[in-house]
C-alpha cells in the first residue's frame, strides 16, 4: 500500500511538472520572440548543403529566416552567414534589423549560420531578387567564407561549374558533424535548444549564464582546447577569447585551397554585382572583419600571450586576404563597407558574446557594424539607391 500511494504521488508530481513546463514554454512564447532564443535545425539539401527543417521554419519565417515574417517587397536585403543572421544577439539586435532601424528602411535578413558565398549567390538569385529590393548587401566573413566556398564548391555536385580543379572528396557538411557516441544526454540538449524557449532562457540567456562566460574566459585556455589564446585587460573592460589556430587555417594565403575559395567568391560576387546591375539594383558588400583582427593591438607582437607566434602568423594572413578582397572589389567597381575601423574604435564596449566557445559579435559589436553601414548609407547616399 505504501509502495502504491509513493507511485501515485509521484505520477502526480511528474504529471505536474510536464504540465507546468508545456504551458511556461506556450506563455515564454506568447511573450517572448522565439527567434530569440531558438537554434536553427537544419537538414541537408543538395544545392545550399543544408536547409532550415520544418520544424524550424514553424519558428522562423516561412523562408526559415530570421523575421516576422516573409515580405512581398523589402527595400534592402542582407545575405550573410551567422554574422548576419545575429548569433548571441536578439532578432532585433542583428545588425541588418539595427540598419533598418538607422536609415528608415525596410531590411530583411536572410543570414543563416553556416552559409557563405555559394548560398548567399543562390539565394540572392532565387529569393531575393523576389523581393524587389533596391539593394542587396552581402556580409562576407573573412573568417570562413573563403573556406566555405572551397568545400561548397567542392563538395556538391550543383557546383562543380565553378570548379577549378578536377573533382576532389571534400565534405560539404558543416552543420552536424558526426560524433563518435552521441549519448542521450547530448541528444536530448541538441532537442531543447532547438524547440524550447525556457531551456535558452534557463541555461543560455541568463545573468548567471553571462557570470559563467566571464568564468570561463579566465580559465578557457585550461578548459576548452580549441581556445588557443586569451587577452584581460580590466582597465580596457577587456576580456576576450581567440581561436587563431583554426583561423589560421581558414586565412591561409599559403593553402592552395584557401586562394582557390578566395577565386569562387570572387567570381560569384561578380556575377551577382551584373545580375543585380541588369535588375536596377545596387549591390553592396560588407566585409566582417575576424575577431583577432579587430584586437590586434594588443595581441600582435605580444609574446606573453599563448601562440603568440600563431597570431603574428595569423594577421598578417588576414590582411592580404583583406588587401585582396577590398583590391577586387574596388576593380570590379562594387561599393563596399569596411567595419573594421569602428570596431578597433570601440574595444572597450564588449563587443563580442561574453563566452569562451562562441566567437560571434555581441549586440555591441553588431551595432557598430549596422552604424557604420549607415554611416556609408548617409555619406554615399547614391551607392544604396536603385541605379535607373
Amino acid at each position: 500500500m505504501q509502495i502504491r500511494k509513493v507511485l501515485i504521488n509521484l505520477s502526480l508530481l511528474l504529471a505536474t511538472t510536464a504540465i507546468s513546463l508545456v504551458l511556461s514554454e506556450f506563455i515564454a512564447r506568447l511573450v517572448l520572440n522565439p527567434r530569440d532564443y531558438l537554434e536553427v535545425e537544419m537538414v541537408q539539401n543538395p544545392v545550399l548543403g543544408a536547409v532550415p527543417s520544418a520544424t524550424a521554419r514553424s519558428g522562423f519565417d516561412a523562408w526559415g529566416f530570421r523575421n516576422r515574417e516573409v515580405p512581398k517587397t523589402a527595400d534592402i536585403v542582407a545575405v550573410g552567414d551567422s554574422h548576419t543572421f545575429g548569433n548571441t544577439a536578439k532578432m532585433n539586435e542583428s545588425w541588418p534589423y539595427v540598419l533598418g532601424s538607422l536609415v528608415g528602411r525596410h531590411v530583411y535578413n536572410m543570414g543563416m549560420g553556416g552559409y557563405g558565398p555559394n548560398q548567399y549567390f543562390y539565394l540572392s538569385d532565387n529569393r531575393a531578387l523576389s523581393l524587389k529590393p533596391s539593394v542587396i548587401i552581402w556580409g562576407l566573413y573573412m573568417g570562413d567564407d573563403f573556406q566555405n566556398a572551397y568545400e561548397i564548391t567542392y563538395g556538391l555536385n550543383y557546383w562543380a561549374h565553378l570548379r577549378g580543379y578536377p573533382a576532389r572528396n571534400v565534405d560539404a557538411d558543416i552543420w552536424d558533424p558526426p560524433a563518435p557516441k552521441p549519448g542521450a544526454l547530448r541528444k536530448c540538449r541538441v532537442w531543447l535548444a532547438r524547440h524550447s524557449v525556457i531551456y535558452q532562457l534557463l541555461f543560455h540567456a541568463s545573468l548567471g549564464g553571462h557570470i559563467q562566460g566571464e568564468t570561463q574566459i579566465r580559465n578557457a585556455v585550461q578548459l576548452y582546447p580549441g581556445v588557443d589564446t586569451t587577452l584581460m585587460i580590466p582597465e580596457k573592460h577587456i576580456l576576450e577569447a581567440f581561436r587563431p589556430k583554426s583561423m589560421l587555417t581558414r586565412l591561409d594565403q599559403d593553402n592552395q585551397d584557401i586562394r582557390e575559395g578566395m577565386r569562387i567568391t570572387f567570381e560569384l560576387i561578380n556575377e551577382m554585382n551584373q545580375i543585380c546591375q541588369q535588375n536596377h539594383i545596387h549591390f553592396v558588400v560588407v566585409v566582417i572583419p575576424i575577431k583577432e583582427e579587430v584586437f590586434s593591438e594588443y595581441l600582435e607582437h605580444n609574446p606573453q600571450l599563448p601562440l603568440s607566434g600563431v597570431l603574428d602568423k595569423l594577421l598578417p594572413n588576414d590582411r592580404l586576404a583583406r588587401e585582396k578582397t577590398f583590391q577586387f572589389l574596388t576593380q570590379a567597381k562594387i561599393a563596399y563597407v569596411d567595419p573594421l575601423p569602428a570596431l578597433k574604435r570601440s574595444v572597450s564596449d564588449e563587443l563580442y558574446a561574453r563566452s569562451a566557445t562562441d566567437m560571434h559579435p555581441s549586440k555591441n559589436g553588431y551595432r557598430v557594424i549596422a552604424e557604420a553601414i549607415s554611416e556609408e548609407f548617409r555619406r554615399v547616399p547614391e551607392a544604396f539607391q536603385a541605379s535607373h
